[in-house]
Order: C-alpha cells, then sequence, then structure tokens
C-alpha cells in the first residue's frame, strides 16, 4: 500500500475546513489549528485514518463484496465516477434515489427494466411499435440509465459505502446506518464524524482534496481485489485440470437386454 505523503495532502488542500462558525464540535479532535476565521485539520490524522480505511477497503473488495461510491456534489462527481468505474465499484454521482438500499428490491427491477428494453432492441420487438411508443420507451431507457446504470451491476446490498460530504449525502448515510451496512466517508469540520464508522477527516468541497483521498482508496481497493484473483488462481492450479468423465458402462445393460429379449 502507497505510503502517505503529508506534503502530497497539504498541496491538495485536504486540510482546509469550514468557517469556525460552521464547524461541528465533535470534529474538534481532528481539527489543529484556526486561521484567518477558518479550521485547520490536522494532517497527521487524516494519514492515519486513510491508512485504517484503505486496510479496511481492501479487506471488503478481497472479500468479493461491493463498495458503493456516493458523491453528488459538483466538485466531486465526475472524480467518483473515474476513480469507481477503475477499480469496477458502483456508485451514484446523481440524485440519491430514494429506497436505494432500504427499498433495493424494486430498485433492481427498474435496472432489469433497463435490461429488458436492451432485449427487445436486440430481438426486434422494439420495431413493431409505434414511433410515440419508441419515444417514451427511450426517454425512460436514458432516465434509468442516468440514474441508474452506474449500478447495474450490483445485484445484491454493498458491503460498504464511502461517501463525500455526508450532510448532502444525509439520506445515504440514514439508510446504510437502517441495514447496518458500514460507512466509510470523508468528513469536513462542519459534519457530525459520530455517524460514520470511518472516518476521514478532509476537505470534501476542492476537487484536488477529494482525488487525493480516492487515490490512494482506490489504489487499495485495486490491491484487494488482485489478490483475490491471484488467490483464485492458486487454487485453479491446485486442483489441476479436470479429468474427462469415463464413459458410462452400458456393456452389462445391454447384456441384460439382449438376455430378455431371446427369454
Amino acid at each position: 500500500m502507497a505510503n502517505i505523503n503529508i506534503q502530497e495532502l497539504l498541496d491538495s488542500g485536504v486540510h482546509f475546513g469550514h468557517l469556525t462558525r460552521k464547524w461541528n464540535p465533535n470534529m474538534a479532535p481532528y481539527i489543529y489549528t484556526e486561521r484567518n476565521g477558518v479550521h485547520i485539520i490536522d494532517l497527521y490524522k487524516t494519514a492515519a485514518k486513510i491508512e485504517e480505511t484503505s486496510e479496511a477497503l481492501k479487506k471488503i473488495a478481497n472479500s468479493g463484496r461491493k463498495i458503493l461510491f456516493v458523491a453528488t456534489k459538483k466538485q466531486a462527481k465526475d472524480i467518483v465516477s473515474e476513480k469507481a468505474k477503475a477499480v469496477s465499484m458502483p456508485y451514484i454521482t446523481e440524485r440519491w434515489p430514494g429506497g436505494m438500499l432500504t427499498n433495493f428490491v424494486t430498485i433492481r427491477k427498474a435496472v432489469k427494466k433497463m435490461a429488458h428494453i436492451d432485449r427487445m432492441k436486440q430481438d426486434g420487438s422494439f420495431d413493431a411499435l409505434s414511433k410515440r411508443e419508441k419515444l417514451q420507451i427511450n426517454r425512460q431507457r436514458e432516465k434509468l440509465e442516468k440514474n441508474l446504470g452506474s449500478i447495474s451491476d450490483m445485484t445484491r446490498l454493498p458491503g460498504a459505502l464511502f461517501i463525500v460530504d455526508i450532510k448532502k449525502e444525509h439520506i445515504a448515510v440514514a439508510e446504510a446506518q437502517k441495514l447496518n451496512i458500514p460507512i466509510f466517508a470523508m468528513v469536513d469540520t462542519n459534519s457530525d464524524p459520530r455517524e460514520v464508522d470511518f472516518v476521514i477527516p478532509a476537505n470534501d468541497d476542492a476537487s484536488k482534496s477529494v482525488d487525493k483521498v480516492l487515490s490512494f482508496l482506490t489504489d487499495a481497493i485495486a490491491e484487494g481485489l488482485s489478490e483475490r484473483k491471484a488467490d483464485k488462481d492458486k487454487v485453479k492450479e491446485a486442483k489441476g485440470p479436470k479429468e474427462p468423465k469415463a464413459p458410462k458402462k452400458e456393456g452389462k445393460a445391454k447384456a441384460a437386454k439382449a438376455t430378455d429379449e431371446e427369454e
């Protein structure tokens, strides 16, 4: 796992918190000082938390479970989608669909609807529809793709959530808490860290800060996935190639049949 350089975090502005008047007192342990009315986050604590979070996410990835990334704010959405795609993890960067976790069965039905439309286009049944019906279905497909396309491969509830800005994504936090799904998050000085299982005290408003923190985490996830693949390959090698099945012994059956016919 990559060593975390404090200077890199500093250069990316990870240390900048919110205005002191907007702070959440529960973030006090992670605040180093105050400068010009702005809280400064203790980057040594941030580095330690990134390491702790990276190790935990690596284990989840290694176990084969999915980590759902959530960031709908403008500064983070493109970065999160890019980083999540790179490690084949689901993500939500548009509006959080209410009941995404607590009503997962309904969400899966919507995802299956997309697959059904795609099948219609492949088997030719789509071409038999009227122009108006085609237009309506295409619009429905585009809307589903925009909101749920990034989670189409998520066939069961995720093993964890990674959230950028827990204040903005409070519905996602509430749903995960209800289902006891572990929450990992970048938490700024205006948020309550008690709502999160794995806190990374960091500036969640600057794209450079989000990019830097996510780089460390997705590297760890990629490592976990790589180790999982290596373990699977070892198991396959240990088992060796499958032996061809021996042909069924039909001699006795045929002989018995011939005897019956003779009698």
